[in-house]
């Protein structure tokens, strides 16, 4: 067998598995056994695999093959239970990965199942998985800090599976006896890395046991690619990052409004498919001062007015190097309110772990973490494993 051009064994799909058990002369069974230890099992590394005969994984290992999991380099821990993950990659770059007990609030109204009063009945845990699909972005949006470190490059479908498996592995979740809901909005715009984002949802799908209505992809508007994805036989739900009704406001918060413009950006959302009870989301950053206004709310209503859809309101998590404030909480209720008034289902997703800059735009590999004061009081030392 010729040496392999990809030599990780996680991100592959169990008909790649196949064809590398048929060319190292095994029978099929074997690549049903690798598939199965790779996403169900979670075995980390080939010595593990035992169902495999010894011949086969002395073979694996010549051919080039490993399994290819992220190294958990650094733990950071809330004070609300959350935990960023800072995850090394092969290449030594790394990635962050966010663990929220209990979630965020960001599913609700959805059109889930949610299925939680059988999940309290069986004292059964709920969780949610913030995942990155790059290393960095290139959508430069103004309050996000992910913004600051540019783009590296795009993660493999591997490596974004493998967030997910080391998270349940290091929380200890069973798959099939709890509630593990994946929110693709961590670093990174997925829609720019749309196959491998894809291979993955598909084996997290097929393979890990995840379903989709327990995940959601979050695009700044990569118009072209909404099309595409609302024809995926196996897609989560979507989410838009809007913060802006007005075309020149939404440019300067976030400069790809230049590419796609609002227009075209609502013109693909209102053809795209939604299934049964699904609604699109919104998710709305309140920056204060700058978008937090009730008229700016009165556009978004008419914005979304006629679309199957809800919004989210996220007031503005903090961080040194961001040119905004939070809004206050009676603003952040007040632009609820107007929303709300014109029958558009809204909710207000609370912080996870903003002491530790896990909460939504504050990933940036910080590893000092330090008082911010004021308005923005909410970074703070906390323990670090």
């Amino acid at each position: 067998m010729n040496q392999p051009q990809h030599t990780e064994l996680l991100g592959l799909s169990f008909q790649q598995l196949s064809e590398i058990a048929e060319q190292l002369g095994e029978p099929p069974y074997r690549a049903r056994q690798l598939f199965d230890g790779l996403y169900r099992q979670r075995w980390p590394v080939l010595e593990q695999f035992s169902p495999l005969p010894m011949e086969l994984r002395r073979k694996l290992g010549e051919a080039g093959f490993s399994i290819g999991l992220p190294k958990i380099e650094r733990r950071f821990v809330s004070s609300d239970g959350t935990v960023r993950y800072l995850l090394g990659l092969a290449d030594e770059q790394s990635v962050e990965t966010v663990w929220m007990p209990e979630g965020d609030g960001g599913e609700a109204g959805d059109g889930s199942l949610s299925g939680d009063e059988e999940l309290e009945n069986k004292g059964w845990r709920r969780s949610t998985i913030c995942v990155s699909s790059q290393v960095g972005c290139a959508v430069n949006c103004a309050f996000c800090m992910t913004a600051l470190l540019g783009l590296q490059r795009n993660l493999s479908a591997g490596e974004i599976v493998g967030q997910i498996l080391v998270v349940l592995a290091d929380q200890r979740v069973e798959v099939e006896r709890e509630r593990v809901n994946l929110v693709f909005m961590g670093q990174g715009e997925p829609f720019l890395n749309y196959d491998n984002f894809m291979q993955a949802v598909r084996l997290l799908v097929e393979g890990v046991g995840i379903t989709e209505p327990r995940m959601t992809v979050s695009t700044s508007g990569i118009v072209p690619r909404i099309s595409a994805f609302g024809a995926e036989p196996i897609r989560p739900k979507l989410a838009v990052s809007l913060n802006a009704a007005e075309e020149l406001l939404r440019t300067e918060i976030m400069p790809i409004t230049k590419k796609w413009t609002i227009g075209q950006l609502m013109s693909a959302l209102r053809e795209f498919p939604l299934r049964n009870r699904e609604r699109l989301t919104f998710e709305y950053v309140l920056l204060g001062g700058v978008n937090d206004d009730l008229h700016h709310a009165r556009k978004v209503a008419d914005l979304v007015r006629g679309l199957r859809a809800k919004v989210n309101l996220i007031a503005l998590n903090p961080g040194a190097e961001i040119p905004f404030k939070t809004p206050e909480p009676d603003r952040v209720l007040a632009f609820q309110n107007v929303l709300v008034s014109a029958a558009i289902p809204t909710f207000i997703r609370r912080p996870r772990g903003r002491d530790i800059y896990a909460a939504c735009g504050q990933l940036k590999h910080t590893t000092e973490l330090v008082q911010l004061g004021g308005n923005n009081d909410a970074a703070v030392t906390t323990r670090i494993d």
